[in-house]
């Protein structure tokens, strides 16, 4: 087989896995989701793929996903599994009602036959006995080869430790194995830590209270250098990620930025995120900062979270706004604890969840805009998130406002970095030896 490989998404949501596959050399010719401000941001980047918006368990849906599904040649999806019990209660994932979605990707393969899938998944489904029954599932009878693996997207150039379970399958019938994927390591070998008072490795660490150690042997050694290394693409750090969009300040308003206004890019990594924004960086507002919060994050190093507070700023209310939620103690309470967080300039970042406040910046007194947190995802600058223009509820719609749901979109997706790593070491179990030179030389980042 040669030529681009045709990919439907399921479950695509803004778009990820599509992005990273379409990164790899596939050509997207559909995505479907229920979330209607998710599919106007799909639509926004794959203008050329058929959009399908709705419940794919609604029997009219399902029938346009067979007929755009008959077409491809890989599916991909990560239908949200909500049960894990199975084990416990001897009943199988697949019959659990409370897992209808996955149970829809499955027969969605099931029905189409295509020569590969890829499906992900939380980290929590490689528990014993699950993760054997999703590869069991998905094996339909011995027609697919079937592998499973935990993999972090750090290790695959993504500034942000994310686990993901991958399942790749391959059609039995093309007589090849379904891959690995192979990362750097990095995650097993880097870590932060807290230093002890009077100890410190940089003029940096000193100002901050945590670095970045090595594992104390050659590959450890290596991965440090490389992570410090600018020019390296396949370890990146907060700063090298986003360092130049520090300049954007709180309450910023504006959603676009001039390419003009940026800095010249300081990493590899961000020439790479620039490639193909010509006129203006899109989603770049920032929210607002209480002034509580702005006292909060000097008392907290870069790194560091709430258990870096004086005790004096642990009272609920600093300066003398009420605002947010109180538990009546007159004290941050424990929903407070994730919030009060910074990343560190010379690490990856942790996962990001779906809220703006998950993470601070390491060197402002800020949350992060949109964009940072797609960077942080590695999704392109080239790529724009956007909602549904149509007002109020509408099927499918999780309510947030507009805002909230630009950071949602971000959050929940698969890094772009990793989904192209994974696809393209499985197009080498899909394509004849003759065509292979295809997938190796693809474009990172296309135009």
């Amino acid at each position: 087989m040669s030529g681009a490989l045709r990919v439907v998404d399921l479950f695509c949501g803004a778009g990820g896995l599509s992005e990273g596959f379409r990164q790899a050399g596939y050509r997207v010719i559909a995505g479907s989701d229920q979330d209607p401000d998710a599919i106007a941001t799909y639509e926004a980047n794959f203008p050329a793929a058929r959009v399908l918006c709705g419940d794919v368990r609604d029997s009219a849906l399902r029938e346009q996903l067979a007929e755009v599904t008959a077409t491809a040649d890989v599916l991909v999806g990560g239908p949200p599994c909500q049960a894990f019990s199975q084990v416990r209660n001897h009943t199988r994932l697949i019959d659990d009602p409370r897992n209808s979605l996955y149970r829809e990707f499955v027969r969605a393969v099931q029905n189409a036959r295509p020569i590969g899938f890829l499906m992900e998944n939380v980290p929590g489904m490689a528990q014993m006995g699950v993760k054997e029954q999703v590869q069991a599932d998905l094996e339909l009878d011995g027609e697919y080869r079937v592998s499973a693996q935990l993999v972090d997207a750090a290790d695959f150039g993504v500034p942000q430790t994310r686990k993901r379970l991958l399942f790749l399958g391959v059609r039995s019938d093309l007589g090849t194995e379904p891959p690995s994927l192979t990362g750097t390591g990095a995650t097993g070998a880097l870590q932060l830590v807290r230093l002890p008072r009077g100890i410190a490795r940089s003029e940096e660490s000193l100002r901050s209270g945590y670095a970045v150690t090595a594992r104390t042997d050659e590959v450890g050694e290596m991965l440090a250098v490389r992570l410090a290394d600018a020019l390296d693409e396949g370890l990146v750090s907060v700063s090298q990620a986003i360092g130049d969009l520090a300049q954007l300040h709180p309450g910023r308003r504006a959603e676009t930025l001039e390419t003009g206004e940026l800095p010249v890019a300081t990493s590899a990594y961000q020439k790479l995120m620039r490639a193909g924004c010509r006129a203006a960086l899109t989603n770049v507002s920032v929210p607002r900062c209480q002034r509580d919060t702005v006292l909060r994050l000097a008392g907290i190093p870069p790194g560091g979270n709430h258990r870096d507070l004086p005790d004096y700023l642990r009272a609920r209310y600093l300066s003398g706004a009420k605002w947010g939620p109180s538990n009546g103690s007159g004290r941050l309470g424990r929903s407070h604890y994730y919030a009060y967080r910074r990343l560190h300039s010379d690490l990856w970042a942790w996962t990001l969840n779906t809220k703006a406040d998950c993470a601070y910046h390491y060197s402002v007194p800020r949350s992060l805009s949109v964009r940072e947190f797609a960077r942080l995802q590695s999704f392109p600058d080239r790529f724009h998130f956007t909602t549904d223009c149509r007002n109020g509820i509408l099927p499918g719609r999780i309510s947030g406002g507009a805002a909230h749901s630009r950071y949602r979109q971000v959050g929940n997706a698969v890094p772009p970095s990793l989904a192209a790593a994974a696809a393209a070491a499985l197009r080498l179990s899909l394509v004849d030896p003759c065509d292979r030179a295809i997938q190796i030389d693809y474009p990172l980042i296309q135009m």
